[in-house]
């Protein structure tokens, strides 16, 4: 029997289903493809080196911004005088008569030859220099103009006209090291912190010593602030200061701080370090000051002296 047309339409149907790509279609198809994925490809690592970018320069002014904020912080605090207050403010421990005299006190932490120490309040209180501090029975020895009771306050007033070290001092701050002395935390403690901008090593080093230390550590990588440091522009110090001379005492007022760093990776777009320069010109610290305004007033019994101790870690 000879097949209807309908059955010769199915099995034309049928085998044109079954022929599948032909492989021209099949390369056409390949190269779409091909041309497509490199595409996202080429997005997703340009993304990449974007990210790395982003990355870089992140890490890198988030470090420069840690440092120049605690710099800003303890040039600020710096020349601070105080004593402990904790558990209780300082007071005398014994009865004392005007004139020369040795006597206890409830703590001589902070205390120094050549401070200047405010004892008792109202009437009888009075101003005296220590010429004597013995740490280990805690007490001063210094001269009374007026007689005083047991218990009375006795409290460290003024600043330090050197809290921040002048450059005309002996071995004092340059234009790579700052240092600087005070009660910096605020916690009664005095204590000694240099900071060394070491462009040769590439780091920003800080140490800080309780003010009477009997000497200096040196510096170990534990000290680096920063490790990126790099050369300012144009060759600028890292620290420069206003100073100001009033009677033979010179006082730093202000400091400007220039630091300048760069990536701990090159850029991966570029193929070059990322360099980021922060500049805080005006840190005014304002103890030191307070102090300068009070000396160009003739008010000199507010003006502490340099202790001994530090001038020893200066070197």
């Amino acid at each position: 029997m000879r097949p209807t047309q309908l059955t010769i339409s199915v099995r034309a149907t049928t085998r044109n289903s079954e022929t599948g790509f032909s492989l021209l279609e099949l390369m056409i198809s390949l190269a779409v493809m091909m041309v497509v994925s490199s595409s996202v490809l080429a997005g997703l690592f340009r993304l990449t080196k974007a990210s790395g970018t982003v990355s870089n320069r992140s890490e890198m002014h988030a470090g420069v911004r840690n440092a120049t904020e605690l710099l800003q912080q303890e040039v600020g605090q710096a020349g601070r005088v105080s004593l402990p207050n904790t558990p209780n403010p300082v007071t005398l421990g014994a009865n004392v008569n005007a004139g020369g005299a040795t006597v206890g006190v409830t703590s001589v932490a902070s205390m120094f030859v050549g401070e200047q120490l405010v004892v008792d309040a109202g009437p009888t209180e009075e101003t005296v220099t220590l010429t004597g501090v013995n740490k280990d029975t805690n007490q001063i020895t210094t001269t009374f103009a007026l007689p005083h009771n047991a218990a009375v306050p006795v409290q460290a007033l003024g600043g330090f006209a050197a809290g921040v070290v002048p450059t005309t001092l002996a071995s004092g701050s340059t234009g790579n090291v700052l240092k600087i002395f005070g009660d910096i935390n605020g916690d009664g403690r005095m204590v000694y912190v240099e900071y060394r901008c070491d462009t040769a090593s590439g780091n920003l080093y800080r140490q800080s010593l309780a003010f009477d230390a009997v000497a200096k550590p040196a510096r170990t990588a534990a000290d680096a602030l920063l490790n990126n440091i790099a050369v300012n522009p144009d060759g600028t110090d890292c620290f420069t200061y206003q100073q100001r001379t009033i009677n033979g005492t010179t006082f730093v007022i202000d400091v400007a701080i220039t630091l300048t760093v760069k990536t701990a990776q090159k850029d991966p777009i570029t193929g070059l370090f990322q360099t980021e320069t922060k500049a805080l010109l005006n840190v005014s610290p304002r103890n030191v000051f307070n102090v300068w305004q009070l000396a160009g007033l003739g008010v000199n019994d507010r003006v502490q002296p340099t202790p001994a101790s530090v001038l020893a870690l200066l070197p």
